[in-house]
């Protein structure tokens, strides 16, 4: 089977490839604005087709229950991913922009390989823990925990790292028994689509238990969070939309899991070395082009050494040139979309009307024509209330922030409406930990430590999200706990 030149306009409902009853929607290669082909339209008939087989799988199978069975499905889909992943990785770079090197990590082959690591934890998780005996209102009565799956999930996944985000929900989801209706970004439809396509055809996944529905209208997506079958919401995307999707599922009060924006600061000390942490900031600030919610978007640094950190970390982007993300060496390749690009660049007219000064980048590289590029962008000369550094942009742009003293690097970390993301720089490990402590994030970077693995709990302070992805955490995001009590007399071996 050839995923490229393959049909990859089909949903997946109740085990069957199906056409959208919305007919197809053009799927754009960011690089080049050339149509690479269609995507199936799913509706909301659709979608209410793809609910109704979830829910129906998760009531009248036993999958919820058999633990190694769908441990052996997770495997086995892991396994057959991995024998595509050459045609994946194409389609990744294609659609997304994702450059080559990071198909090789977040962007495919880490997000594939977790799917062993779920796996693992449907055969191992202590699905019972007992409580022992107690004689509550003077009753002999034996205790213990069941962890159950939660139900039918409803995934909403944004187009930046659709595979990384796309596995982080099937995976803890499936693993722990659910069955799953994922509805992926408009952007990047063939990401799930092609997935959905191995599942049907390579692996033991019962139909219903996972169902993808592509579309080009949000508002499909939308109805996961209102319909009274949908057990629970599992969102990522903009705090904008999480807003919308907790009201929405607050009318059924179903669980909800959101991981939501950021605006992330990285904290150089006076004792770091400047020169390598500038550098690091501004390459992980262009790294797939900013589009990313962790991101370090914000650069603190001390104030008597503001212009010195300016010219290097200038330095440092003029060096990081936007290119083919085909290409092994490419850091920085094309935003997703012109409405993204257009996005972007207002923020950076939004600069320089709130005083600040664009000291290189803020242009469409003139070798790139074709394609939604940007060149890396340094805004310096404002303060931590101008927009460019409380809004999340989600382009190549680094602000560029003095503070005086570690306590008013914390106070500007923290004066933030997110708190997902950091880095922290500096030599002194009880400077470094005090201002780790200090600050209000769920994930924290010192020295270039890297903290996304599949076992390392995910998500946000504050604004940023409710739970966490990954790690046994998320693994439980998508479980319930029940209690049970019998008479002491019937306790079990």
């Amino acid at each position: 089977m050839s995923l490229i030149s393959g049909d990859s306009s089909a949903l997946l409902v109740d085990g069957k490839l199906v056409p959208g009853s919305g007919g197809t929607f053009e799927v754009v290669n960011p690089a080049t604005e050339e149509v690479l082909g269609a995507a199936a339209d799913g509706t909301a008939a659709d979608m209410d087709a793809a609910i109704e087989a979830a829910r129906r799988a998760f009531d009248t199978t036993g999958w919820s229950r058999e633990h190694a069975f769908r441990a052996r499905c997770l495997r086995q889909l892991r396994d057959a991913l991995r024998g595509h992943i050459e045609e994946l990785r194409a389609i990744t770079i294609a659609e997304v922009g994702a450059p080559r090197f990071l198909t090789s990590a977040a962007h495919l082959e880490g997000p594939v390989d977790d799917l062993g690591y779920f796996a693992d934890l449907a055969e191992n998780y202590p699905w019972q823990q007992d409580l022992g005996n107690a004689a509550p209102m003077g009753i002999p009565t034996h205790r213990y925990v069941l962890r159950e799956a939660v139900g039918v999930v409803g995934a909403i996944t944004p187009w930046n790292f659709p595979h990384q985000i796309n596995f982080a929900k099937l995976g803890p989801a499936l693993a722990a028994g659910n069955t799953v209706v994922l509805k992926p970004a408009p952007d990047t439809p063939w990401c799930a689509a092609v997935v959905g396509r191995i599942l049907a055809e390579e692996t033991d996944i019962p139909p219903g238990v996972v169902n993808i529905v592509t579309s080009s209208d949000h508002a499909v997506g939308a109805l996961l969070a209102t319909d009274p079958r949908v057990d629970l919401v599992s969102f990522t995307g903009s705090t904008a939309t999480g807003r919308s999707v907790m009201r929405a599922a607050s009318e059924t009060l179903k669980k909800v899991f959101l991981e939501l924006g950021g605006k992330s600061a990285f904290i150089v000390l006076d004792d770091a070395d400047l020169g390598a942490a500038c550098s690091m900031a501004a390459f992980t600030v262009c790294t797939h082009a900013g589009q990313g919610c962790a991101i370090t978007t914000r650069l603190l640094v001390p104030r008597n050494r503001y212009d010195e950190a300016v010219r290097v970390t200038a330095d440092a982007l003029r060096g990081i040139r936007p290119g083919d993300p085909n290409e092994p060496g490419t850091v920085c390749g094309p935003l997703i979309s012109e409405h993204q690009r257009a996005r972007v660049e207002g923020y950076l007219r939004l600069a320089v009307e709130e005083g600040g000064t664009i000291v290189v980048g803020g242009g469409r590289p003139a070798e790139h024509r074709r394609g939604f590029f940007l060149e890396p962008t340094l805004i310096a000369g404002v303060d931590n209330t101008a927009r460019v550094a409380r809004e999340e942009i989600f382009g190549p742009v680094l602000v560029i922030l003095p503070y005086d003293g570690d306590d008013e690097a914390i106070r500007i970390a923290n004066d933030s409406p997110y708190g997902l993301s950091g880095a922290v720089w500096g030599t002194d490990e009880d400077r470094v930990r005090r201002v780790v402590e200090g600050v209000r994030t769920g994930t924290l970077g010192v020295n270039g430590g890297i903290w996304y693995a599949a076992d390392a709990p995910f998500g946000g302070y504050k604004q940023s999200g409710i739970g966490r992805e990954m790690g046994v955490a998320g693994f439980e995001e998508y479980l319930e706990t029940k209690l049970v009590a019998e008479p002491a007399a019937k306790q079990r071996g």
